[in-house]
């Protein structure tokens, strides 16, 4: 047990390092030092090094995040990590080394798999838990008898790591519940003016903290997830099991690792992960931006490679690809800070599968959101349509004519609006004339391509609205009759006749188009009044 002395300590930190108004004391100007992995200056290196020595504080780049070193066997370095990041003194700091015979030093009863575990996956993104052994202060392991410990890959960590004696405590550089920085400039927004030094090694390569491994219970349990997986260790040493709370909601228990008790890499706005099939995320997500775009809002928006260009409302970053989670692993914490320079209230993320490198991401998003999710099919269920696609022969006038008109009506509910046609032998623009009388109206189709109407597009949710009764009765013959295929008459209830022009002049398109303006007049508000009844 730690003894009352620590306790005593922890009281200290506000008196050292917080004035009256609870504000952090800048009483420091922080050295920026660039410094390149591949060519390390050991100048620099001895510099930063012996801050650590002295007691300060230095910021410098893993293969993971950031880190924020300090002297692990010192507890004065301890309380000014805290101070430094305003991060409570009961979340123990991780110690890092370098040489895999220093963990004798500072650990006992070490078990026997840590040796097949270090030869595979030190140094690298793994953190392993350990009895503590006198030597390391409590300050450093947040007042527990247990050490967490990693040996991190990136060569500029290892190299300070030397340098500073061979144990350095390091949690990641960023004020305490931010999102963790993931280059020099993050560390530099929130911890300028309160460490000593930042070494600026460029971007990390990961981008997500490290899998941190308990090996003080039997199997060994992951309290963190990271890029080295369950699977992967079970591999190697059998059975592993996993903290449940993982994915859970806050722990009242003390915690035994960094991350598990308080919210962490949260952004200023508020976060709420969309939950579902990706289907149901993507329809929930473009409802709900855009509800804050008719109310003057803007949302952000989390979101893929592969579902980008599905958003058209609100602030819409991209993550990675989820070919590659890695990407999305490295882009994460990035796109959270990015978030901070956006005018929005709430973020909403889609989310990821909860195995591999996914449950490391789903952890980190579940972290940053305080636990805040919804239900997506919850809110794609208020909607009976989502997409809308006007049918014409050949979609290259009046079906596209009406869909553009249709795009320009300010609805309760946000659709998918497109257009199709039935005999569509190859891509071809809009009849000239038709655009002619959508420019006169201050609307565009210059950007339209004819398309092929095929069973794609009869969807549950869809609601197809063909020009005339021919192409009506057509699809359903072709693909039965449980769809929502309507004529435009028939759905708004009004049998005024949609001229064709093909083949007639100028003036025959404008007449059209009056008919057909009047007639998604009225299908605009039918679809609004359809909204007033889910509610």
């Amino acid at each position: 047990m730690p003894p009352d002395g620590w306790r005593n300590k922890r009281m200290r930190i506000k008196e050292f390092f917080f004035d009256r108004n609870n504000d952090i004391i800048k009483f420091m100007k922080t050295k920026i030092r660039k410094i390149d992995k591949n060519q390390i200056d050991e100048t620099i290196i001895q510099e930063a090094g012996e801050i650590l020595k002295e007691g300060g504080l230095v910021a410098f780049p893993t293969e993971t995040v950031y880190g924020l070193g300090a002297d692990a066997l010192k507890e004065q370095a301890a309380l000014k990590t805290y101070a430094a990041k305003g991060r409570p003194s009961d979340n123990p700091l991780i110690v890092h080394i370098a040489e895999y015979e220093d963990l004798k030093r500072i650990a006992v009863n070490i078990p026997a798999e840590t040796d097949i575990l270090a030869a595979h996956f030190w140094p690298g993104p793994l953190t392993m838990i350990f009895e503590k052994s006198p030597s390391v202060p409590y300050g450093t392991t947040g007042g527990l008898d247990t050490v967490a410990v990693r040996m991190p890959s990136d060569p500029v960590a290892q190299a300070l790591i030397r340098a500073a004696g061979g144990f350095v405590s390091a949690p990641s550089a960023n004020t305490s519940g931010r999102p963790s920085p993931t280059t020099a400039e993050h560390v530099a927004e929130d911890l300028d003016g309160k460490i000593d030094m930042i070494l600026d090694g460029g971007a990390v390569d990961i981008g997500l903290e490290s899998t941190i491994l308990d090996m003080t219970v039997t199997p060994p349990m992951i309290l963190r997830p990271g890029a080295i997986t369950a699977e992967m260790f079970e591999e190697l040493i059998g059975e592993v099991s996993v903290d449940e709370t993982l994915l859970g909601d806050e722990s009242e228990k003390a915690p035994k690792a960094p991350g598990m008790k308080y919210r962490h890499y949260a952004p200023k706005a508020k976060l709420l992960i969309v939950e579902g099939d990706l289907r149901e995320e993507i329809l929930a997500i473009r409802q709900l931006s855009y509800a804050a775009y008719r109310e003057g809002r803007q949302a952000g928006i989390i979101a893929t490679a592969e579902t980008l260009p599905f958003y058209k409302y609100g602030i819409v970053k991209n993550i990675g690809t989820r070919e590659n989670e890695k990407t999305i692993a490295r882009n994460l914490y990035r796109v959270l800070r990015e978030f901070d320079e956006e005018d929005v209230e709430t973020i909403y993320s889609e989310s990821f599968a909860v195995q591999g490198m996914g449950k490391a991401i789903m952890n980190r998003l579940e972290k940053a959101a305080g636990h805040l999710r919804i239900s997506a099919a919850a809110v794609v269920k208020r909607q009976k349509y989502r997409r809308i696609t006007f049918v014409g022969k050949t979609d290259c006038a009046r079906a596209p004519m009406a869909a553009e008109i249709l795009r320009h009506y300010d609805l309760k509910q946000e659709y998918v609006v497109d257009s199709r046609g039935l005999v569509v032998l190859f891509p071809e623009p809009v009849n000239q004339k038709a655009e002619a009388i959508m420019k006169s109206a201050q609307m565009t189709l210059a950007d339209h391509v004819s398309r092929q109407f095929d069973a794609e597009n009869l969807q549950d949710d869809a609601l197809i609205l063909t020009i005339d009764e021919n192409q009506k009765n057509k699809i359903l013959s072709e693909y039965g009759r449980e769809y929502n295929v309507y004529t435009l008459n028939e759905f708004v209830e009004d049998d005024t006749e949609i001229p064709d022009p093909y083949g007639k002049p100028l003036t025959a398109y404008g007449e059209c188009f009056e008919v057909l303006r009047g007639l998604v007049g009225r299908l605009a508000d039918k679809l609004d009044s359809l909204v007033e009844e889910e509610e």
